[in-house]
């Protein structure tokens, strides 16, 4: 198609989708399509990653893991803890060792500072620690991860409400000459040359093309309420026509896209990260094998009167060790339990480097082929449009029957339809591949 045609068919879409936006509404009217907020892509991105409830599930994980890791800080410093207690008796009491009723005060008060600490497990601490520093790094990633997939998700949803716009333009410029075509099937018919079995598979015909109007409308509103759903607002939101949808050359080769995914791509880190925690789980599995040691400390101070002055103190230092010699096997469950995660989270962290780059390819060559497609497409226009001009003509001089144009019509339609898909099945793919490499193509 030639570059003026081309502008030609985007300025009538254009113009089709102005008037379709009155009438795509369905039970609501005119001036509820003019309350419905109006997004740009950027914006709605925003939004949805405010609104995610998956994002902020993600989100709890990444906290959680940050309180994991504090705690494994926390073993490398001792337990402390304080008490203190009061015993009031009265001044009358029977004393169980004499049988007897006696006097006296037997009040007791009493406080105690204590202090454990753990002076070696086996090397479980470092354990611990590396494998809660792998943990959050896996968090991070999972969460970079999750962001990038409601990204794509927005934009998906993005780009398919105004791809259905679109349709709706396109089943509305199928009303509109299906509604030519019945005219001048009618003329005809007026003055002879027509038969009523024009009319009748016209009128067919407009039915056709209002019921799939219809159904465009419905599926417009659907993925309208869709995109409000994901940035989070009550009701149905209008996507903004971004400034340009048209195939251009990426910024990056296909070898650099690879390379870039495999460096970037937060599934890949999160495989890694997830390979280090299984090692970690295997060192803290095997300190079991080894003795543990700790030591304990306390100061308790005791009086009979409520006062701070006098009383009796006492302070006491231990240290002790332990062996398991024997457990029922447990250790060696658990170091064989330890070894298989380890060798499956190996295995998951190449696959997910194979998955990156097979990711990039499926993408690129989704891109590839869609850029192929809208030539196809537009060209299929262009032979569609100057079909159905020429049945016309013919149907005017009687050489063609109604039904050539009918067919004609259907291919225009199919044909439209099929450029409307095939440019926002580009945007989606390259979409797609700028979540996985994580920037702007």
């Amino acid at each position: 198609m030639k570059p003026s045609a081309i502008q030609a068919r985007t300025v009538r879409l254009a113009l089709l989708a102005l008037v379709a936006a009155t009438r795509t509404v369905g039970a609501q009217d005119a001036a509820d399509a003019m309350s419905m907020p109006v997004m740009a892509l950027s914006e709605a991105q925003e939004l949805s990653l405010v609104h995610s409830p998956q994002l902020a599930q993600t989100q709890a994980s990444l906290a959680n893991a940050g309180s994991t890791r504090l705690r494994a800080w926390g073993s490398f410093l001792p337990n402390l803890s304080v008490g203190s207690g009061a015993s009031v008796q009265s001044q009358d009491r029977f004393d169980p060792n004499t049988q007897r009723v006696v006097t006296g005060s037997n009040d007791s008060y009493n406080a105690s500072l204590n202090a454990s600490y753990q002076l070696f497990q086996g090397g479980r601490k470092f354990s611990e620690l590396g494998r809660t520093e792998s943990g959050i790094l896996e968090a991070q990633a999972r969460l970079q991860n999750q962001r990038y997939a409601v990204l794509l998700q927005t934009s998906t949803l993005f780009m398919n409400a105004l791809r259905q716009f679109e349709l709706v333009a396109v089943a509305e410029a199928s009303v509109q000459r299906a509604e030519e075509s019945l005219e001048i099937t009618r003329v005809r018919v007026l003055v002879g040359t027509g038969t009523r079995s024009d009319s009748l598979r016209t009128r067919l015909e407009l039915a056709n093309a209002r019921q799939s109007l219809l159904q465009a409308e419905n599926q417009l509103r659907a993925a309208r309420y869709a995109l409000g759903r994901q940035v989070g607002a009550d009701g149905p939101v209008l996507p903004a026509l971004p400034d340009n949808l048209d195939p251009a050359p990426l910024a990056l080769s296909e070898r650099e896209l690879i390379a870039l995914a495999e460096s970037v791509s937060p599934a890949v880190r999160a495989a890694e990260a997830a390979s280090a925690v299984a090692r970690s789980q295997v060192g803290s599995a095997r300190s079991s094998y080894l003795p543990s040691l700790s030591v304990s400390s306390g100061y308790t101070w005791a009086n009979q009167q409520p006062a701070f002055d006098g009383g009796n103190t006492s302070w006491s230092l231990r240290v002790s060790g332990s062996y398991q010699l024997f457990d029922g096997f447990q250790r060696e469950q658990s170091v064989g339990q330890a070894s298989e995660s380890r060798r499956v989270a190996r295995l998951t962290e190449e696959d997910a480097r194979r998955g990156v780059r097979q990711s990039v390819d499926a993408a690129l060559r989704t891109i590839e082929t869609q850029e192929q497609a809208i030539a196809i497409a537009e060209e299929a226009v262009f032979v569609a449009e100057e079909d159905l001009r020429l049945n016309r003509a013919r149907y005017g001089a009687q050489a063609a029957t109604v039904l050539d144009v009918i067919t004609s019509q259907v291919a225009l339609d199919q044909a439209e339809a099929n450029l409307v898909s095939a440019r926002y099945d580009y945007a989606v793919a390259k979409a797609e591949l700028e979540s996985i490499v994580g920037r702007e193509l």
